[in-house]
This record gives C-alpha cells, sequence and structure tokens, in this order.
C-alpha cells in the first residue's frame, strides 16, 4: 500500500531507531502508533501504562516511542505497515475488518447489555481470547494482543430527539458503512453520508439535523455548539484491537515477550475503566453548554431493538458465524 509523504518521512526516521530483538541486554525501541489524538482514553492508556509499564518493568531495556493522530499514517497504512514489519504496533479500528469480516461484529447495534457488559466482554472473556486466536490463524503476521475501546455511539441533533419517534424524517449523518445507513432507515430518519471534516459546517447549515458519533467526538470535534440534543443509545460500542508484527514479537526474550502482552493487556483494561468513568463528566459538559441529554427508557431501547430486526436477519443470513458469536457474547457474564 503507498503510503503518504509524511508517513514515509516519519518512518525513515523511526525504522532505524529501532533495534532488532533479542536479549535482556540490548535495547529494543517499540514504534506504536495510532490515528486518534493524545486525549482519546486508548491514546491516554498507551502512554501512562504501557509506555510507562513497559519500559520500567524492562529497566529500561525497552523503549516505546508513541505516534498520536495519524502522524504515520491512516488505519489502512497502519494496519499494512504492521503486517510488513515497518512498525511493530498500533492501535488499529475498522482498517482491517474487510479482510477478517468476523471483526464487523463490534458494529452491530445493541450488541451488549450496557457498557460494563461490552469491557467485560473485550477483557477478560474467552470471547476476547478466542477471535486474537483467530485473527492470529488468519494473519499470522500479526498478532492482537488487546482490544480497547472506542467511544459508544450516541445520536445528536439541533431539532428535538427524546425518543425513538423523534428520528422520523430527520436527516441524520451517518459513517458511509452500510450497517450504520440502515440503522438510520430503520429508525425512520434520513441518513446522509458527509465525511467528519465537513460535519461541523453541514450541522451549522442545516443541511443535516444531526449525527452519530461518541460523546467524545460530539465534544472534540465542537459538534455541541451546533446540536442541541443527544439521545444517549450507545447503539454501537466499536472495540481498537492492539495489533503487533509477530516476528517483532517473537524475536524478543521470553521475560520482555510477557511484559509487552501483561501492558498491552493492562493498556486496555485502563482505557475501558478510564472511558467508562469520563462519561458522568461528558454528559455534565455538554448539559452545561445547555445540550439536552437524554437516556432511553428501557422499553425505548426495546423499541429500538425491534425496529433493526431486518438488520439483524440480514446480517445472520450474510454471515455463518453470527449468531453463534452473538449468542456468545450475550452469554458473558
Amino acid at each position: 500500500m503507498k503510503k503518504s509523504a509524511s508517513a514515509m518521512a516519519v518512518l525513515a526516521i523511526v525504522v532505524p531507531l529501532a533495534a532488532c530483538g533479542g536479549g535482556d541486554d540490548e535495547t529494543t525501541t517499540i514504534t506504536l502508533a495510532n490515528v486518534w489524538d493524545i486525549d482519546h482514553p486508548m491514546s491516554q492508556a498507551v502512554d501512562e501504562v504501557f509506555a510507562a509499564q513497559v519500559e520500567e518493568r524492562s529497566g529500561g531495556a525497552l523503549q516505546v516511542d508513541t505516534f498520536h493522530g495519524g502522524t504515520l499514517g491512516s488505519e489502512d497504512e497502519l494496519w499494512d505497515s504492521v503486517r510488513n514489519g515497518s512498525i511493530d504496533a498500533a492501535i488499529i479500528g475498522s482498517g482491517m475488518n474487510q479482510e477478517y469480516p468476523t471483526m464487523l461484529i463490534s458494529d452491530w447495534p445493541f450488541l451488549y447489555r450496557d457498557l460494563e457488559h461490552a469491557q467485560t466482554v473485550w477483557t477478560t472473556s474467552d470471547v476476547a481470547t478466542d477471535l486474537a486466536e483467530d485473527f492470529h490463524d488468519q494473519f499470522s503476521s500479526t498478532q492482537v494482543l488487546a482490544w480497547g475501546p472506542n467511544s459508544a455511539r450516541t445520536f445528536s441533533s439541533n431539532r428535538p430527539l427524546e425518543s425513538v419517534e423523534d428520528f422520523a424524517g430527520q436527516r441524520i449523518r451517518m459513517p458511509g458503512n452500510p450497517i450504520h445507513l440502515e440503522i438510520a432507515e430503520l429508525f425512520g430518519a434520513n441518513p446522509q453520508v458527509i465525511p467528519l471534516g465537513d460535519l461541523f459546517t453541514a450541522l451549522e447549515t442545516g443541511v443535516v439535523d444531526g449525527q452519530d458519533n461518541g460523546m467524545v467526538t460530539l465534544i472534540g470535534e465542537a459538534l455541541y455548539e451546533v446540536q442541541d440534543y443527544v439521545y444517549e443509545t450507545n447503539h454501537i460500542t466499536a472495540v481498537l484491537p492492539f495489533v503487533t508484527n509477530d516476528h517483532f514479537l517473537e524475536e524478543l526474550s521470553p521475560d520482555h515477550r510477557e511484559i509487552v502482552r501483561e501492558g498491552a493487556a493492562d493498556t486496555a483494561a485502563a482505557a475501558w475503566q478510564n472511558y467508562l468513568d469520563g462519561i458522568e463528566d461528558e454528559v455534565e459538559f455538554l448539559e452545561e453548554n445547555g445540550v439536552t441529554v437524554t437516556q432511553p427508557t428501557e422499553e425505548e431501547r426495546e423499541q429500538m431493538i425491534d425496529r433493526l430486526a431486518p438488520l439483524y436477519e440480514d446480517l445472520y443470513d450474510e454471515h455463518e458465524w453470527a449468531e453463534d458469536l452473538v449468542h456468545e457474547i450475550e452469554a458473558v457474564e
């Protein structure tokens, strides 16, 4: 895959700095990148947990260079770079979903009972372990060390949006993903595909009434300035795989390999907890800035799930593995 000029320039500086892995007496630099800014819960955990813990536990023999905000390329570029060994590790989202369709499961709506259920599924359950193993079976040059959180998606609008019925006729910006588009349609809205960079202007000028994103994005992109209502549906809670190059990992000494594995797991766990702990602050911030935030009742949640029945049926028909995996996720306590 062709990389951007900026990504190639940085990689030209970074790659020679990383010594080949090996014994505990060598110094190895781990290059870790993602596309999220430094305020994202996963970025914070990478810096505060992974880098700090790996360097401390290895006595400085392992050093971590982190690159946030897409410095080393897009999600697709990072996925490609980890696979070919240009970088050692990355936090990615949907960059490999087309090649590994099972990960489309993280875009399925209302997959979890609540956010704590999602946290358990992706940090301590057999689901997380089994999918990581299956991933490695399909992509032997990489491994998934942990599954971090992306913020749960909520709906916002500059028109009243406080119940399921309020979706009717609203023009809602959605990602250009068939699942997302069908969600809006089945709710009665008119979905529109608009790049995130153009979304603020589209909301401000009334090209669309609303959008769906995590509240962290609503705040980070200042969309709350042109939105009056948030319906906290938490309809999709996507995950962020922490992937590493298999050759890099296997070249480490057993002790250093275990330090890296444990560091990645602790990073994901910290990111999930920090994300959950920050939701109340996000709601408070939005309300202080004049946004009405409404949590759906259990009855409204069931109404939304009922409306999405045709979507679930299509997904089950399309993916033979899906129904069993959904039941496995539902069974996680």
